[in-house]
């Protein structure tokens, strides 16, 4: 055959009917992969041995599973694959994560223990002790949480992720959060809106506060791998930076709770105890209580701050970058701005509210006479 030929039965077949065909049958490179994730139980366990986790010198546990699935789709299905996530026992209930490639390949794996029972056995101790040690007042706190939560997952997550402004939502509902949690809790009387006005002025005031902090520190909002993927998975149109401040705002409302009703309460309880009192003198021992209470507050949100990072904390004591560099990188940046944002919103929280609090119920005195 001539070179000519050759070339001429090669146009042939790319072009006739024949390597159509041959090119519709190759496969879709970009059919993603399927992925199940159900219950499933070990049935049994063998082959278990150490073996070292690629491209690091720790050694960890593998074992051969034989499990069956539970639910879903693949009921009944049994399947045996290698498992060096996390051992397992004969019996033990977990979550297997099942992939099944475009070319037909598949993939079993351990995706996570089965941990509803130990959560379910906390929440019916919590319970126990709510009701056992707080009455009604427990009932009423537990209220308030379920409304807090409905008003957070129905009212704020969908607001953010329909693409409305996280800043304007956030203020909204930390409002709405307030007034639900401190009325159902505490009732309606003067102390609890005192509290819910020292409150709301508290959340203005660090608002604005907040939002300088994140947009003067040129914060983006993309410290950890969720908020990459959630960015990427909604087509970039939730803002970031915003998430961050509605982030902040949300948790701060806690602890600025706590402080406020203890400031409220407490003038209330100057108020039944010495109803003679100027409002002067009564701000003046109410200020006296909530500087107790903020030493103590305070602390405790940097310290469970510092908890909950502790892995990055020794993850960077193995560096050798200054403690001026990593305090300027965003992750620490971000979580030292939720730490003094919070501080000052506790420390706003006690002049504001028991400046409220012993006009409004110091003037019930006043107009008495």
């Amino acid at each position: 055959m001539t070179l000519r030929a050759a070339f001429l039965l090669t146009i042939f077949l790319l072009f006739s009917p024949f390597g159509a065909l041959a090119q519709e049958a190759e496969p879709d490179p970009y059919i993603p992969d399927v992925e199940i994730i159900a219950k499933a139980r070990v049935l049994e366990v063998t082959g278990t041995q150490a073996a070292t986790l690629p491209g690091t010198n720790v050694e960890d546990d593998s074992q051969t599973l034989v499990v069956e699935i539970l639910e879903g789709s693949e009921k009944g299905v049994r399947a045996t694959f290698e498992n060096d996530f996390t051992q397992l026992e004969v019996g033990d209930v977990f979550y297997a994560r099942h992939i099944v490639s475009a070319d037909g390949s598949e993939m079993w794996s351990v995706s996570d223990p089965y941990r509803l029972p130990v959560l379910l056995a906390l929440a019916a101790v919590f319970l126990v002790l709510l009701l056992l040690f707080g009455g009604s007042q427990g009932i009423r706190g537990l209220a308030s949480l379920i409304g807090s939560l409905f008003l957070i997952f129905y009212l704020l997550l969908p607001g953010i992720y329909g693409g409305h402004s996280p800043i304007l939502i956030s203020i909204g509902v930390s409002s709405l959060i307030i007034l639900v949690g401190s009325y159902i809790t505490h009732g309606f009387n003067r102390a609890t809106s005192s509290a819910v006005l020292g409150m709301i002025a508290t959340v203005v005031v660090t608002g604005l506060a907040a939002y300088w902090a994140v947009h003067a520190g040129n914060l983006s909002g993309f410290t950890t791998e969720t908020n990459a993927y959630l960015n990427f998975s909604t087509d970039g149109r939730i803002n970031m930076v915003g998430l961050l401040f509605g982030g902040i705002m949300i948790g701060l409302l806690g602890v600025l709770y706590d402080i406020a009703i203890g400031q409220a309460v407490a003038i209330d309880e100057l108020y039944r105890a010495q109803p003679a009192l100027t409002r002067v003198e009564a701000y003046r021992r109410g200020l006296r209580i909530g500087r107790e209470h903020i030493g103590a507050l305070v602390n405790t949100l940097a310290i469970a701050y510092v908890g909950a990072s502790l892995p990055l904390l020794l993850l960077l004591q193995q560096s050798n970058v200054s403690i001026a560099y990593v305090l300027n990188g965003e992750v620490f940046a971000t979580e030292i701005v939720r730490i003094l944002i919070g501080s000052i919103g506790l420390i706003l929280a006690v002049p504001l509210t028991t400046f409220i609090a012993s006009r409004m119920l110091y003037g019930i005195a006043a107009h008495s006479h």
